[in-house]
């Protein structure tokens, strides 16, 4: 790899030019090669915003003529094994918004190839890199308090118009999402795929554990697509959890909460407000605020997987946030929308690769 890594982005469209473009443009250690899209008047239009040279319409042409180092994989949900695959085999390091991939079979392919390549998988999941997530995730693997026994995650947020089909975001200032959201075909659902998956990303990296089993409903409300899901799950060491939240918050604002209860104590991450709560056996207490500079917090928390994975591929960090988390994320989301699909029946972890080669 040179001293200056070249990137390609892979997929156009909102979150590529309202986060990965912005950040990775600005860096004078990364150098943005090459944007392919399907959709070539989007392609051009981000590399004109960008001040990119080469744009693609074919994944395949684009690997093969150019001289890459590294890709980040922002397609539509349902895309993302197929191109991450390829950039893979290609002997690219690659950045996967999450969700990593729809169906854990194919998350697991991904991981094997990028060890049998020698490369690193990075993942989108902004709400790993708060201070409040990376306190508790030391404090959990430490063992400090004893193994988890029970755990509550909820990630609500308004997003039924998305959901809908509905384009009204305000972030970024080119490209939209228009209503991939709402079209389970190319989104794979609706909250879960979209919303629960940054719950399922901040649950996995603080644990480090892996489901067993799971329980799910999930109700539309009139949608294509979930717009709440509700499960029950139960994790590799015997401790239970509920997982579940809705896109639909009447009035706007957010709730996201993972509280986890250990044999030696408890904590709470509240990721809206940004702070950690702490108890112990002992009686000794921890409150740790992320907000305190909330311009600098927000700017680390809204850009921080992408500006990682520069710094991983100029070998100035360690990976953050692995494909191994991104893997387990999709374990239990596909879990639940198989078990959805069955009125709740439960679904066992071996059952996903049942069909799949060992």
């Amino acid at each position: 790899m040179s001293d200056r890594p070249s990137v390609a982005i892979v997929g156009s469209g909102w979150w590529a030019t309202a986060n990965h473009l912005p950040a990775l443009v600005k860096r004078a250690d990364i150098q943005v090669e090459a944007i392919c899209d399907l959709d070539e008047a989007k392609a051009r239009a981000a590399a004109d915003y960008f001040a990119v040279d080469s744009t693609y319409t074919d994944l395949a042409t684009m690997l093969r003529e150019r001289q890459l180092d590294a890709a980040v994989v922002a397609t539509s949900h349902a895309a993302h094994y197929d191109a991450a695959r390829q950039c893979l085999e290609a002997g690219l390091h690659v950045f996967i918004e999450k969700p990593m991939t729809l169906l854990a079979t194919e998350a697991r392919h991904l991981l094997r190839l990028a060890r049998a390549q020698d490369k690193q998988i990075v993942m989108g999941y902004n709400h790993t890199h708060r201070p409040c997530t990376v306190r508790a995730r030391e404090l959990i693997q430490s063992g400090e308090l004893g193994a988890i026994q029970y755990l509550d995650a909820q990630f609500s947020r308004p997003v039924s118009r998305l959901l809908a089909g509905v384009d009204n975001v305000t972030i970024g200032n080119l490209h939209r999402p228009g209503d991939v959201y709402g079209d389970p075909v190319r989104s794979g659902g609706g909250h879960g795929q979209l919303q629960l998956t940054h719950m399922a990303g901040m649950l996995f990296y603080a644990t480090e554990t892996r489901v067993r089993q799971v329980q799910a409903r999930m109700a539309h409300h009139g949608l294509a697509v979930d717009l709440v899901v509700a499960c029950s799950v139960e994790f590799e060491n015997g401790a239970l959890g509920a997982f579940g939240g809705t896109g639909h918050v009447s009035g706007g604002g957010q709730s996201t909460r993972l509280t986890i209860f250990c044999e030696k104590g408890w904590l709470d991450i509240d990721d809206t407000a940004g702070t950690l709560h702490v108890e112990r056996e002992d009686g000794k207490k921890e409150f740790l605020d992320s907000g305190a500079d909330a311009d600098e917090a927000e700017q680390r928390y809204f850009f921080g997987p992408i500006h990682n994975f520069a710094d991983v591929i100029t070998g100035v960090a360690e990976n953050h946030c692995s494909g191994h988390i991104g893997w387990r994320a999709v374990e239990l989301l596909d879990a639940a929308y198989r078990s959805a699909a069955r009125a709740g029946g439960a679904v066992l972890l071996e059952e996903l690769y049942e069909d799949a080669e060992s």
